[in-house]
């Protein structure tokens, strides 16, 4: 798989949108030997096959892909995209009828996730939204009335249910507050070796060895999923795709058998969402937040996207919601880029790629 026949790659940027020229200066800076081509189209527009025939590496968008059709990618390496999740296009014929390398961007969101993460557990922990309500009417209450309800994150346990980049990245903040992590995973890690990050990390980041969980949990079954949910957890953090399997995993029971099994003297569980809207069943989620059976939730992502306006989650107690923002940050698309320039020489070195799509699974 190497680029004997393509000396020069040719990186053909995809997007429904234009960067700014300091952009494309500084991505052609960090490919100095790569011709970088860009074309905006509209969403979801196939590429034009004269631009398609001359590429050698497409970069688009996971949920507003622009492809090319078939007969287009005889010169192709592999084809990055700017999301971590594949799920909107999975039953794309490039990834249904090619054996075209998928590489994600899979590893950059951690950062930006984890402080998205801590901002809504400690808005929630610490009472922000009372405080800034109070800044804004100009009241000084006594510190007695905001007592009651607060509690540091010192002793807490954090389950996160798939440790992947960004769960690692969470695990490392949860650790630093004074957390112990619980780690979930759909297959076994019994060894160190099966638990390090086999993906793209962002530098100083993340648990790359996967020493931060002082317990690993599996399984893909009811049984497993209860068991790992009984251990008396404080926070659920949903860092799973979004396939068959995982589509409503967390219902009325997993809400029941977390709240049956919280700490003494400790608040009700908390859960973040990360992932998929779809992950949870947002009914169940809802009347949940309304017996107070959980005391929050923080949501960046809902079903459906956008969620309407006179949607009843809008208005559940204690829900903190983000439109799908939490990965965002004027790193992203360098941070993504970064993961082409490490694949690009794994490629002329004809070595398996990081952050690749696996067929089959769904990620």
């Amino acid at each position: 798989m190497g680029d004997a026949s393509l000396p020069k790659p040719n990186i053909l940027l995809a997007f429904h949108l234009e960067f700014p020229a300091s952009f494309y200066d500084e991505i052609r800076r960090r490919f100095p030997d790569a011709e970088i081509t860009s074309l905006v189209l509209e969403p979801g527009a196939p590429l034009p096959s004269e631009s398609a025939r001359k590429a050698s590496i497409i970069v688009t968008l996971g949920h507003l892909p622009c492809l090319p059709n078939l007969e287009d990618t005889g010169h192709i390496k592999f084809i990055h995209f700017f999301s971590a999740g594949l799920d909107k296009v999975i039953d794309h014929p490039i990834l249904t009828d090619t054996e075209i390398p998928v590489t994600t961007s899979s590893g950059i969101h951690g950062p930006p996730i984890a402080e998205w993460t801590l901002l809504n557990w400690l808005a929630a922990s610490r009472k922000f939204s009372v405080t800034y309500e109070d800044q804004k009417k100009h009241i000084w209450s006594r510190d007695l009335e905001y007592t009651k309800g607060i509690q540091d994150h010192v002793g807490k346990k954090i389950g996160i249910l798939g440790y992947g980049s960004i769960g690692r990245q969470i695990a490392r903040v949860a650790v630093a507050l004074g957390a112990t992590v619980y780690a979930f995973t759909a297959s076994p890690k019994p060894t160190p070796s099966s638990r390090r990050d086999p993906h793209y990390i962002v530098p100083g980041t993340g648990d790359p060895d996967g020493t931060l969980p002082i317990s690993w949990h599996h399984g893909i079954d009811k049984a497993s999923l209860h068991a790992f949910l009984s251990l008396g957890l404080d926070h659920v953090v949903v860092c799973l795709p979004l396939t068959p399997q995982t589509t409503h995993l967390l219902g009325a029971e997993e809400f029941a058998v977390l709240a049956a099994n919280k700490q003494p003297n400790h608040r009700n569980p908390y859960l973040t969402n990360i992932s998929r809207g779809r992950v949870l069943d947002q009914d169940a989620l809802i009347a949940s937040l309304k017996s107070g059976e959980l005391s929050g939730a923080a949501l960046d992502v809902t079903d459906p996207e956008p969620l309407p306006e006179d949607h009843p989650l809008w208005d559940a107690p204690n829900v903190q919601i983000s439109p799908h923002v939490s990965a965002l940050g004027e790193e992203y698309f360098f941070r993504s880029f970064d993961i082409v320039r490490v694949n690009l020489d794994r490629s002329r070195r004809g070595e398996p790629l990081v952050n690749s799509y696996k067929r089959g699974r769904g990620y």
